[in-house]
């Protein structure tokens, strides 16, 4: 008699959400830590950094949570597509956790090169951990940034939505994370300048404070002063509401109920990524 499969438990998913996040940051922190500190690379490896990160994080979690590995993706799910309530702060806590530990990675990993580049843990290196509105250095002030993200948000939320939605022919199982990750890379190349395209409020705030208690006492601040840790969070929650929104009132709400068939395979496929 067959085994029946193992239904993921609140545990497996928790731990799929800090694993995937975690491998995330891991590869885009990591990216801007090599440009920034070690002047390897440029804007165009980072943005294809974060895209495969972004790919191989939702591979690592979503047969096991659905790969949200963002608080405004789980958000955005919660308010439109049914996903329990009751899972939405256990999520957000996981995802902030996994991007809070893997920037430890990077800060410890990268200690002498940025201890060279910025002896006094400035706003210099300090967007290598989190964002800045004009990246640090172009005239752009907190509601510029705030619009930006969510803008940003919106467009990762409404194609997600388009990649992932079963009955708008989406991409294989497999194909899906990779076309994923092709959406950050191009939110990357064409909205990386005014806010640093966080679009992802664990994305921005584990490594903000990891980054405060290993010595950028202002961590929390813009290159104005101003108190700025705030931005992107609310952007891409308001974002990923407004990308979900538009993908329901323009797309889905004209899809049919069922899904097509698909054709028949040889071997049983694996379940999608639902998100990023």
């Amino acid at each position: 008699m067959a085994e029946r499969p193992k239904i993921p438990g609140p545990a497996a998913e928790l731990a799929a959400e800090f694993a995937g996040t975690m491998i995330l940051i891991l590869f885009g922190v990591g990216v801007v830590a090599q440009v920034a500190a070690g002047g390897i690379g440029d804007h165009d490896s980072i943005a294809w950094a974060w895209g495969l990160g972004v790919t191989l994080g939702v591979y690592v979690a979503g047969r096991l949570s659905g790969a949200h590995l963002n608080p405004a993706v789980t958000f955005a799910l919660a308010v439109f597509k049914g996903f329990s309530w009751r899972k939405v702060l256990p999520y957000m806590l996981a995802q902030t956790a996994g991007a809070f530990v893997a920037a430890l990675i990077v800060r410890w990993n990268y200690t002498e090169v940025l201890a060279k580049v910025d002896p006094g843990h400035t706003i210099k290196t300090q967007g290598v951990f989190s964002t800045l509105p004009g990246n640090g250095t172009l005239p752009v002030h907190t509601w510029g940034a705030l619009r930006d993200q969510i803008i940003g948000t919106a467009i990762l939320l409404f194609l997600i939505l388009v990649l992932t939605d079963l009955r708008n022919s989406p991409p294989l199982a497999n194909l899906t994370p990779f076309l994923i990750g092709l959406v950050v890379v191009a939110i990357g190349m064409a909205w990386g300048t005014d806010a640093g395209y966080a679009i992802n409020p664990a994305r921005d705030f584990g490594p903000r404070l990891a980054s405060f208690i290993t010595g950028y006492g202002g961590a929390w601040r813009d290159q104005y002063g101003e108190l700025y840790f705030w931005v992107p969070i609310v952007g891409p929650l308001i974002g990923a509401l407004v990308g979900a929104g538009l993908y329901q009132a323009l797309i889905g709400r004209f899809l049919p109920d069922e899904p097509e068939p698909e054709p028949a395979a040889p071997v049983p496929a694996e379940p999608a990524a639902k998100t990023a």
